[in-house]
Protein backbone atom coordinates (compact mmCIF):
# COMPACT_ATOMS: atom_id res chain seq x y z
CA UNK A 1 0.00 0.00 0.00
CA UNK A 2 1.33 3.41 -0.95
CA UNK A 3 0.58 6.34 1.38
CA UNK A 4 1.03 10.08 0.96
CA UNK A 5 1.49 12.21 4.08
CA UNK A 6 1.07 15.97 3.70
CA UNK A 7 2.37 17.55 6.92
CA UNK A 8 4.35 20.75 7.40
CA UNK A 9 5.44 20.07 10.99
CA UNK A 10 8.79 18.23 10.59
CA UNK A 11 8.62 16.14 13.77
CA UNK A 12 5.04 15.03 13.14
CA UNK A 13 5.63 14.20 9.48
CA UNK A 14 8.83 12.31 10.18
CA UNK A 15 7.23 10.39 13.07
CA UNK A 16 4.26 9.32 10.94
CA UNK A 17 6.47 8.38 8.01
CA UNK A 18 8.84 6.32 10.16
CA UNK A 19 6.02 4.43 11.86
CA UNK A 20 4.31 3.60 8.59
CA UNK A 21 7.58 2.54 6.96
CA UNK A 22 8.27 0.23 9.89
CA UNK A 23 4.80 -1.25 9.42
CA UNK A 24 5.71 -2.13 5.83
CA UNK A 25 4.02 0.65 3.87
CA UNK A 26 5.53 2.68 1.05
CA UNK A 27 5.37 6.32 2.19
CA UNK A 28 5.96 9.70 0.58
CA UNK A 29 5.99 12.95 2.55
CA UNK A 30 5.11 16.41 1.24
CA UNK A 31 5.78 19.48 3.41
CA UNK A 32 3.14 21.85 1.99
CA UNK A 33 -0.23 21.73 0.30
CA UNK A 34 0.99 22.68 -3.16
CA UNK A 35 3.57 19.87 -3.25
CA UNK A 36 1.07 17.48 -1.68
CA UNK A 37 -1.54 18.13 -4.35
CA UNK A 38 1.07 17.76 -7.10
CA UNK A 39 2.24 14.43 -5.70
CA UNK A 40 -1.33 13.19 -5.20
CA UNK A 41 -2.18 13.94 -8.81
CA UNK A 42 0.98 12.51 -10.36
CA UNK A 43 1.51 9.33 -8.33
CA UNK A 44 -0.89 6.46 -7.54
CA UNK A 45 -1.70 6.48 -3.79
CA UNK A 46 -3.98 4.20 -1.82
CA UNK A 47 -4.29 6.66 1.07
CA UNK A 48 -3.52 10.32 1.77
CA UNK A 49 -3.09 11.70 5.28
CA UNK A 50 -3.64 15.46 5.14
CA UNK A 51 -2.94 18.12 7.74
CA UNK A 52 -5.63 20.80 7.62
CA UNK A 53 -3.43 23.83 8.28
CA UNK A 54 -0.69 23.79 5.64
CA UNK A 55 1.34 26.47 3.87
CA UNK A 56 0.39 27.01 0.25
CA UNK A 57 -2.91 25.15 0.01
CA UNK A 58 -4.70 23.97 3.15
CA UNK A 59 -5.65 20.31 3.54
CA UNK A 60 -9.27 20.91 2.51
CA UNK A 61 -8.10 22.54 -0.74
CA UNK A 62 -5.77 19.60 -1.43
CA UNK A 63 -8.68 17.21 -0.88
CA UNK A 64 -10.91 19.28 -3.17
CA UNK A 65 -8.25 19.23 -5.88
CA UNK A 66 -7.92 15.47 -5.64
CA UNK A 67 -11.69 15.01 -5.81
CA UNK A 68 -12.06 17.33 -8.82
CA UNK A 69 -9.48 15.41 -10.84
CA UNK A 70 -10.02 11.81 -9.74
CA UNK A 71 -13.76 11.78 -9.11
CA UNK A 72 -13.28 8.53 -7.20
CA UNK A 73 -11.78 9.78 -3.94
CA UNK A 74 -13.41 8.11 -0.93
CA UNK A 75 -12.92 10.22 2.17
CA UNK A 76 -13.92 10.50 5.77
CA UNK A 77 -14.25 13.84 7.53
Amino acid sequence: MRILIVEDEPKTGDYLKQGLLEAGFVVDLARDGTDGLHQALTEPYDLAILDVMLPGLDGWSVLGGIRRVSGTCRCCS
